[in-house]
């Protein structure tokens, strides 16, 4: 009876054990996934690997944390917290979109018909102008959201001894609403319409009226709005925040884009998923200095067995 007993309890703490690591790995997966819809975005309009797109995530992520300070610091807020965080992820997705526009209008659109190699060298230097201007102005030290000071940790869903925590559950909802959201903007409206006709054939949607630079330009703003929000909800769910936390979460979401199907929506959501939970995993029951290594491996498994992602279609042979 006492072995039977020890066997239950044992059994029960590995079930805590993987549903944690299983909630982790989806909060994660709904973060990479954000980032990874802009990288398939300005991809599959532009054919355009935007290796800036990481720090625009982490710029969001100081708009989050000084709106905090603003209102009073996380510990004597003036407003209510409803109100603030409605309020950072409003200003973070205006602000962070606004700033996409302006790399696309003053990087990268000079460039787009230059070979292909000029704009992904412009990426990588807009992500270092990006990282260095962050630690130029506000320094390299790291800082703290403090959520747990107004955000309320301990109210929570239990599962079997689990504790879901409710900012977690703010990560997942938010995501999935602006996940879906891109979904039926892309399938549903005049928009989506003239992206998708950019990405089939540039020129020919020009010839039929559509407003090619309008329609890239709200590309960027609205992959980039996604990046900035992104990057409260990890400031929110993860705490510390520094200036090169944009690198790392943009090679991982690009890891995401890459393993969906890069230019597919939905192969971005399902990459930053299956990223999220590998990392989540291999963190929990291998180790956590090498989770990292197990999904770039991942990336490289993925470029050998199938180039084009879960997702994507092989390029039409031209004959």
């Amino acid at each position: 009876m006492g072995g039977g007993g020890a066997f239950s309890v044992a059994c029960t703490a590995q079930m805590q054990i993987f549903i944690q690591t299983l909630v982790t790995g989806i909060v994660t997966g709904c973060l990479y996934a954000l980032i990874a819809l802009g990288y398939s975005m300005v991809y599959g309009v532009l054919k355009l690997l935007n290796f800036a797109h990481g720090d625009l995530y982490m710029v969001g992520a100081f708009i989050g944390y000084f709106a905090i300070q603003w209102f009073g610091g996380a510990t004597a807020l003036i407003i209510p917290v409803p109100l603030l965080i409605i309020f950072m992820m409003v200003v973070a997705g205006l602000g962070v979109g606004a700033l996409g526009v302006a790399i696309e209008r003053f990087a990268y659109r000079p460039l787009r018909n230059a070979p292909r190699i000029a704009p992904l060298i412009t990426a990588l230097g807009i992500s270092f102008i990006l990282e260095d201007s962050v630690l130029l102005l506000f320094g390299g030290f790291t800082r703290n959201y403090n959520a747990p000071a107004f955000l309320p940790f301990r109210q929570s869903i239990h599962i079997d001894g689990v504790n879901i925590w409710s900012v977690q559950i703010i990560v997942v909802v938010v995501s999935v609403v602006m996940m879906f959201g891109l979904r039926e903007l892309v399938n549903r409206t005049l928009f989506g319409k003239s992206m998708r006709a950019v990405a089939s054939d540039r020129e020919a949607a020009e010839m039929l009226g559509v407003n090619v630079d309008r329609t890239i330009a709200m590309t960027f703003f609205i992959g980039s709005a996604m990046a900035g929000v992104a990057g409260v909800m990890s400031g929110l769910a993860f705490g510390q925040i520094s200036n090169i936390i944009g690198f790392l979460a943009g090679l991982k979401a690009f890891t995401a884009a890459v393993v969906g199907g890069i230019g597919s929506i939905p192969g971005a959501m399902i990459g930053g998923l299956v990223i999220g939970l590998c990392e989540s995993f291999s963190s929990s029951y291998i180790s956590s200095q090498y989770s990292d290594l197990i999904v770039f491996a991942l990336l490289i498994a993925t470029m050998l067995v199938r180039p084009q992602g879960v997702f994507g279609q092989p390029p039409l042979q031209k004959v």
